[in-house]
């Protein structure tokens, strides 16, 4: 069963609702808005057109749970792809920093004006494969961001995820089955 996400106009994002793959015209524009290794513009473009159909706009269920489960660890906490920073802002507090990071600036500008009374969270706007924290991460959330890259820049993830993450950290990923891939 294809996932379904419907957002919220007033928000401005484009509402969007049905399958998230290919019968989607919101998503056969993000696809051509991203397309291959020149990644950051299209992004930004997504965001500046309101073309943002994974945007839930409230936290992923699957965050809520882990937060609810009391079993996070405390410490500093990344969001990378973190988009209109949903995430970072659940997965704060509790003895937990969050930085949400994301390479588009309309993105983390929107994050930030969300999240303005949280205090346990940063938004950078920097690119994931480049930017340079003063330490590593006790947590990483990785929500579809592995999935949005271009499968060419996969190895160099795994690479940036080892440097980014404590030796004792945890990392949490939520990737989707590809089925008839077009790479």
């Amino acid at each position: 069963m294809a996932s379904t996400a419907v957002a919220d106009v007033n928000a401005g994002r484009v509402a969007v609702t049905g399958p998230l793959d290919a019968t989607n015209p919101a998503i056969v524009r993000m696809r051509q808005l991203v397309d291959g290794k020149q990644y950051t513009d299209g992004w930004s473009k997504c965001w500046e057109q309101g073309v943002t159909p994974w945007d839930l706009g409230e936290p992923t269920p699957a965050v809520a749970k882990l937060v609810q489960s009391g079993t996070l660890p405390a410490g500093s906490v990344l969001v990378p792809g973190c988009g209109g920073g949903y995430d970072a802002v659940a997965l704060s507090g509790a003895g937990r920093f969050a930085v949400g990071l994301d390479v588009c600036d309309a993105a983390i500008q929107r994050a930030k004006q969300w999240s303005s009374s949280s205090p346990d969270v940063a938004f950078v706007n920097a690119d994931f494969f480049t930017w340079a924290p003063p330490e590593p991460f006790h947590l990483i959330f990785d929500y579809t961001f592995f999935c949005a890259l271009d499968p060419s820049l996969r190895p160099a993830w795994a690479a940036r995820m080892h440097e980014l993450l404590r030796p004792d950290g945890e990392l949490i990923t939520l990737m989707y089955l590809v089925t008839n891939p077009s790479y």
